[in-house]
C-alpha cells in the first residue's frame, strides 16, 4: 500500500502554498526563507549544510493546541510524547516545559527522556522486545507504566520486578487487528504486525497478570499505526478496547486506564488531515464515559512539520532529457524518501529562485544508491551551484534516523525559538567517524 503522503496528485502545492500551510515559515523579498524571525540563509551561512533546523514555537503551539483539544473534550487524558519522533535534548526539555511526559522504547531512550527533564513518573516504557537490562532500568527509575507486549515479557518482568522487590505497573498493549490506512512498514494494529497481544487472548492474560508477584496491571493500550489521516480506525480500535475493558470489569478485573497511542498524521503534500479535535472526539465517543484515565502518545503530530532539512545544490546534471539536481544532503540525513517514498516539499531559501519558473527535475542525494532520491519529476527553478533548498516536514523521524552511511559525517541541528537561534548539535567532525575503532594488533 502506498504511503499517503507519497500517492501522486496534480498539481504539486506551489512555493507559496507549502509555506502558507506552515505558519512557523515566511518568505522575505531580501532575506528569502525566515523559520519564525530567522532567516535561515544566515543559519547556512554559519553552520553550512547540510543542516537540521527546527521551531521551538511550531513545537510549542502543537502541543498546546493539542492539550486544549483533549480539555476541550472533558478527557482526563495526559500527553505522553513519542520520543522516537525527535529524541533531541533540546526537544524533549520543551516538551517537559510544556507539560508532557514521555513515551520510550528503549533503555536509551528512557535516559534521554529523564536527562530532558520529564519526570521518570510521567513516563511510559513500550516496546516490542525490551531487554532484561531496559526492564530493570525502568524499574529503578520509577516509569509510571509498562506497556507489555507479550506473555513471554509479562513472566520476564514479574520475575525481575519480583526479585527487586518492586511492584511495576502494567497495562497490556493489545493488537485490535484494525488496519490504520497507512503504509504497510508503519502499521502497528494488524494482527499480522509483531506489535502487542492478540486480542482474544488480551482477557485471560489479564487476569493472569493480576495473579503474578511484582505486577499491577492497570489497563490496556494500544497503538495501530503512524501518519494516520481518518478518524476511522482510531474509532474502530477504540470500540473494540472499550470492549474489551467492559469484558475485563464484568469478570471482576480493575481497570483503570486506557494508554490510546499516538500516530496522528501531517499534511506533508497539503493533503486533508485530521485535527486534534477530531482525535479527541473520537476518543470521547469511545472511551469518554467509561471512568478511566487516558493516554494519549503522539509523536510525528507535534514536531514533524516543525523541522526542516537545508541542502545546497552540489550541481545540476542533465542526462538525455532528464535533469538531476544533486543535493550535498543524502539518503543517509533523511531516509524518508528512500524507505517509505515520502513525499517532502522543497523550497528555494532564495525569494529570488522561488520567483523564477519551474521545470521539472529529479532531486537527488551523492550516496552511491539509486533510493538516494528526495523527489522525481519535482518543479523547481533553474539553480546555480550552492543554491540552497528547505526540504520541509523533516522535524520527525528525520534527524533521529540519519546514518553515516558513506562515511558522511552527521549534519549539524539548530533550533530556532523567534528572532534566536542555537546550535544544539554541532556538525560531526570527520575524524569522529573511525574514532572509536581499532585494527587488531596481528594484521601489523
Amino acid at each position: 500500500m502506498p504511503h499517503p503522503a507519497a500517492v501522486p496528485h496534480d498539481p504539486d502545492p506551489t512555493f507559496g502554498e507549502l509555506i502558507a500551510a506552515r505558519p512557523h515559515l515566511s518568505m522575505h523579498a531580501m532575506d528569502g526563507l525566515l523559520m519564525e524571525g530567522v532567516p535561515l540563509n544566515a543559519v547556512a551561512d554559519e553552520v553550512g549544510t547540510p543542516a537540521w533546523v527546527i521551531s521551538a514555537g511550531s513545537i510549542r503551539g502543537r502541543l498546546r493546541a493539542l492539550q486544549a483539544a483533549l480539555d476541550e473534550a472533558a478527557l482526563p487524558a495526559r500527553v505522553h510524547y513519542a520520543v522516537k519522533a525527535n529524541d533531541h535534548l533540546a526537544v524533549l526539555r520543551l516538551m517537559a516545559l510544556g507539560g508532557a511526559g514521555a513515551d520510550v522504547v528503549s533503555g536509551g531512550e528512557l535516559r534521554r527522556a529523564m536527562l530532558g527533564g520529564i519526570d521518570a513518573g510521567h513516563i511510559v516504557f513500550s516496546g516490542v522486545g525490551k531487554a532484561e537490562w531496559e526492564l530493570r532500568l525502568a524499574l529503578e527509575a520509577g516509569v509510571g507504566q509498562v506497556n507489555v507486549e507479550s506473555a513471554e515479557e509479562l513472566a520476564m518482568l514479574s520475575g525481575i520486578a519480583h526479585a527487586m522487590g518492586r511492584m511495576a505497573r502494567v497495562a497490556l498493549r493489545i493488537n485490535p487487528d484494525v488496519d490504520a490506512g497507512t503504509h504497510a512498514k508503519i502499521t502497528t494494529g494488524r494482527a499480522d504486525n509483531k506489535f502487542g497481544i492478540a486480542y482474544g487472548s488480551a482477557a485471560s492474560l489479564y487476569a493472569h497478570a493480576a495473579g503474578l508477584p511484582g505486577i499491577e496491571p492497570v489497563g490496556l493500550a494500544l497503538h495501530i499505526g503512524s501518519q494516520i489521516l481518518s478518524m476511522a480506525p482510531y474509532r474502530a480500535a477504540y470500540a473494540r478496547t472499550a470492549d474489551l475493558v467492559r469484558d475485563l470489569r464484568a469478570s471482576g478485573q480493575s481497570v483503570r486506564m486506557v494508554d490510546c497511542g499516538g500516530g496522528l498524521g501531517i499534511g506533508y503534500r497539503g493533503e486533508p488531515v485530521a485535527s486534534p479535535a477530531a482525535f479527541a472526539g473520537a476518543i470521547r465517543a469511545t472511551l469518554g464515559s467509561m471512568e478511566l484515565e487516558l493516554a494519549v502518545e503522539p509523536g510525528r503530530w507535534l514536531v514533524g512539520s516543525a523541522g526542516l532539512l537545508l541542502a545546497s545544490s552540489v550541481l545540476v546534471k542533465s542526462t538525455g532529457d532528464r535533469r538531476f539536481v544533486v543535493l550535498d544532503a543524502a539518503m543517509n540525513d533523511l531516509l524518508r524518501p528512500a524507505m517509505y517514498d515520502a513525499w517532502h516539499g522543497i523550497v528555494p531559501v532564495s525569494a529570488v529562485d522561488a520567483a523564477r519558473p519551474v521545470a521539472p527535475c529529479d532531486i537527488v542525494g551523492p550516496v552511491c544508491e539509486s533510493g538516494d532520491t528526495f523527489a522525481r519529476g519535482r518543479a523547481l527553478p533553474p539553480l546555480a551551484r550552492n543554491a540552497r533548498l528547505a526540504i520541509l516536514d523533516a522535524g520527525a523521524y528525520g534527524s533521529v534516523m540519519s546514518s553515516t552511511y558513506n562515511a558522511r559525517p552527521l549534519a549539524a541541528e539548530v533550533l530556532v525559538d523567534g528572532d534566536r537561534w542555537s546550535v544544539i548539535r554541532a556538525r560531526q567532525p570527520l575524524e569522529s567517524l573511525w574514532a572509536g575503532e581499532t585494527v587488531p594488533g596481528w594484521f601489523e
